[in-house]
This record gives C-alpha cells, structure tokens and sequence, in this order.
C-alpha cells in the first residue's frame, strides 16, 4: 500500500467509530433472542444500511442454537472435543471463542488460555501442561494459543534453542495421533489478517481505554517483527497440516464474516445429531404455613442507583 492509498484522517475517524459501534453490538448480542431478531427486516426484506449488523445477529443466534445442539451431544455421547485457535495478536481469536461459549455450559465447553510457562514447566516434557488441560468423555476443550506456541511467539523470540524447536516437529504429528487415537476430536484453525489490519487494531486498542490492557509489551515487540512471524507460519504449516490433523485457515480480516465462518466449519467437522430431550416439569411449589420469612435489614441491600 502506497502513502497515496492510505485513509486519510478522517476515513480513519470514521472507522474507529464504526469499530467503537461494533463492539456495543457484541454486548446487544446477549439481549436479542429469534423473536425479536425477526422484527428487523421489514416485512418486503428490503435492506436498510444497518442490515449487516442485523444478518450477522440472525445468523449468529442459529449457529449459536446448532452449538447447543452440538454440546448436548457431546456430553450425551461423552465424546471429547478440542479446538486449537492460533494466529497473529489481534487476529480475533478471542472473539470467536467468545461467540461458542457465550451460550454454553462452561462445564461442558471450557477455554484453555495458558500463561507463560512457569520455571518448573519450563523443566517438564514440552506438551505436559497442555496435557492436563486436555477433555474427559462428554467435555469439549478450546485452547486460545496452545502447543504451537513453540512454533510462534517462543520461535521468533528466542524462547526456545534451536533443538527444542526442531524436536517439536518431530513430536507433534506423533503426539496429535495420539490425541485422535484415544478418542479425541482435534480441530486446528488458524486466524489470517493483513499487516495493515493489525497496524489498525493495534491502533483501536491504543485508542480504546476499555482494550489498552490486550496489548503487551510483548504484542508491540512482536508488530516490529512481522515478517519473522511470517516465515514461521509458513515453517509450522509445512511440518504440521497433517492428512489426520490438518489446519484450517480463516480469513479474519472482517471479524464478523470470520466468527460465522468458523463456528459453521467447525460444526461440518463434528457429526453430532440432535439429542431428544425429556419435557421438564415443574413440582408445584410446597408452602408449609408454620414458615415466616425474618426481615432483611434495609443497608443489605445493594443501593439503587439505576
């Protein structure tokens, strides 16, 4: 991109708002249900300029109910499930985890987001502290960074020896054909952005006081060193796009079109099937007239302010 074809200013503004907007949609998401999603398009289904936001709501809401239907099977079937979600900082990783567990049971579909190694870890087997953090029968587990990490951020940092690195290459197809074999279903995406979209984000979250704390010291070292990140992608998918184990790339350059891709390629990848359900019944409520509810002192209460 030339300095010519760059945003001017207040293109740039522009899309900050438009960004800023964006993320109060994300919380409008937990308010909207099918019913009232339907009201959004009048009745002759001509578009108005917001329709995107409002498909993206309609589709993400069926999806979201498919998810459902995915976690019950799952945990009727106690099969195990793990997701492995890599790519650039800021590619948007977060976002479509939040988009699967947002109406799922936590103790079903769990995220697994590491931090640094510790000493001690640093000392064990490379994949032991993945390991524990792995699914029992009826558990779907995904990991926001995992294992890979070797060859990302502990490759072009210098966290890992040469050795070290060259070793995870011949340990991981061997290992992820251990995790299938014993059952496990592994799902691998990686999230693609451009240079120019990260520079923005980057700049959304410097811009943004609710989002400065997402970017780390370690995010702005790793921005100067794009084209390292670059070729080490390129190295992991050599070694590890498996035939049993392959990755699946995601164009993340528009979070919303990236969200509902990838929640819709990965329910193709599981074969899970509706599990009938038994009708709830509710008990009729049991009053016992010797029971006298004792008084709550007024400064219990939280104030109401709103």
């Amino acid at each position: 991109m030339t300095t010519a074809d760059r945003p001017t200013d207040a293109a740039m503004r522009d899309r900050f708002f438009q960004e800023i907007a964006d993320d109060l949609d994300e919380e409008l998401e937990l308010e909207l249900d099918d019913s009232r999603l339907d009201g959004l398009l009048d009745e002759t289904g001509t578009l108005n300029p917001t329709v995107d936001r409002r498909l993206y709501f309609r589709e993400l809401l069926r999806l979201q109910g498919e998810l459902v239907k995915l976690q019950d099977w799952v945990q009727s079937e106690k099969k195990k499930v793990v997701v492995l979600f890599e790519g650039r900082d800021s590619a948007g990783k977060g976002g479509v985890i939040k988009r699967i567990t947002q109406r799922l049971n936590p103790r079903i579909c769990r995220v697994a987001a590491l931090p640094a190694p510790s000493e001690r870890e640093r000392s064990q087997w490379y994949f032991q502290r993945y390991v524990a953090h792995l699914p029992a029968g009826g558990e779907m587990v995904l990991f926001d960074r995992s294992w890979y990490n070797r060859a990302g951020v502990e490759r072009v940092m210098g966290f890992c020896s040469e050795d070290q690195y060259q070793e995870f290459f011949k340990t991981v197809p061997e290992f992820e054909r251990m995790l299938i074999r014993s059952g496990i279903i592994l799902v691998k995406y990686w999230f693609s952005i451009t240079d120019d979209e990260q520079q923005f984000r980057f700049s959304m979250r410097i811009r943004d006081p609710l989002k400065q704390w997402k970017l780390s010291p370690m995010d702005v070292e790793a921005r100067s060193r794009w084209e390292q990140y670059t070729k080490a992608k390129e190295t992991m998918l050599e070694h590890t796009h498996l035939p049993d184990s392959p990755w699946w790339i995601v164009d993340a350059v528009d979070k919303k079109r990236a969200r509902l891709n990838c929640i819709s390629h990965l329910l193709s990848q599981i074969p899970y099937q509706e599990v009938g359900r038994v009708p709830v019944v509710l008990p009729p409520r049991v009053r016992n007239p010797d029971y006298h509810r004792g008084p709550v002192p007024p400064d219990m209460y939280v104030p109401a302010k709103y």
